[in-house]
């Protein structure tokens, strides 16, 4: 186990005995009573850390504040939005609740399948299992490798499938989510298929490897860095976007 992976399962220990204290102590409702003030929301998500249910109780993505925000803003000024999403969780719940349709797709069965039963009384939610598949020679890949995930635990694995699942639909996304796996390439597939003043959601924006597919994309990037939900640290999520098309801040 690297030295990543021992710090994360040491943080998660702790938080689940922070919750437990909590929760022994009959604290809870203190804090439930009270999620409407951000602090106070963002640390009560810190001990829902690895619980679905709970994020999806605190009806919130996993995203920075700020984005959710403008995210939330620029749905409720659509009419009847339609929203393809890259990587599913409590995020897909939410948007659920504030579009006319959310199309989402997952590459990890044991996830889908748990997250499937939420899901089922949402008939405006169709909720896709896109695994990845081995790696072909390199004609299956574009140049840069973008179909290949830089994540460890995926090498000699190809998203192809998974990225191009967004155009299979014929038609146009007024939000699209980039949360999953070979985000590159689903940056790529999604700018042909965002709808005229649209918007794409690219989480975790501030590590390296994301930067140079975002320049490519010439979107106009709308950066939101500060705290998110379940997360002890600043985060990034950046909003892409056609500046003649949107205009931003959306939130306000």
């Amino acid at each position: 186990m690297s030295a990543t992976a021992v710090i994360k399962s040491g943080y998660v220990k702790g938080v689940r005995l922070i919750d437990a204290v909590v929760h022994r102590l009959g604290a809870d409702s203190f804090f439930t009573k009270r999620l409407d003030r951000r602090p106070i929301h963002w640390f009560y998500s810190l001990l829902a850390i690895h619980h679905l249910d709970r994020m999806i109780a605190l009806d919130v993505p996993w995203w920075t504040y700020t984005a959710i925000d403008h995210v939330e803003a620029f749905l409720a000024r659509q009419s009847n939005p339609r929203v393809f999403e890259y990587g599913s969780g409590a995020s897909t719940v939410w948007l659920a609740k504030r579009s006319a349709e959310v199309i989402s797709v997952e590459h990890d069965d044991q996830w889908y399948q748990t997250l499937s039963p939420r899901l089922m009384a949402m008939p405006h939610v169709a909720y896709h299992l896109v695994p990845p598949t081995a790696d072909g020679d390199e004609t299956d890949l574009d140049e840069a490798g973008d179909y290949r995930s830089k994540k460890h635990d995926h090498a000699g694995l190809c998203f192809r499938e998974y990225a191009a699942s967004l155009d299979k639909d014929d038609g146009l996304f007024d939000l699209i989510v980039i949360d999953g796996r070979a985000r590159h390439a689903c940056l790529r597939h999604a700018i042909p298929k965002l709808a005229p003043g649209g918007l794409i959601v690219f989480d975790n924006s501030w590590r390296r490897r994301y930067r140079a597919g975002i320049r490519r994309s010439n979107l106009e990037p709308l950066v939101c860095t500060g705290m998110a939900p379940a997360l002890p640290v600043p985060d990034q999520t950046t909003l892409l976007y056609r500046k003649s098309e949107i205009s931003l801040p959306l939130a306000g």
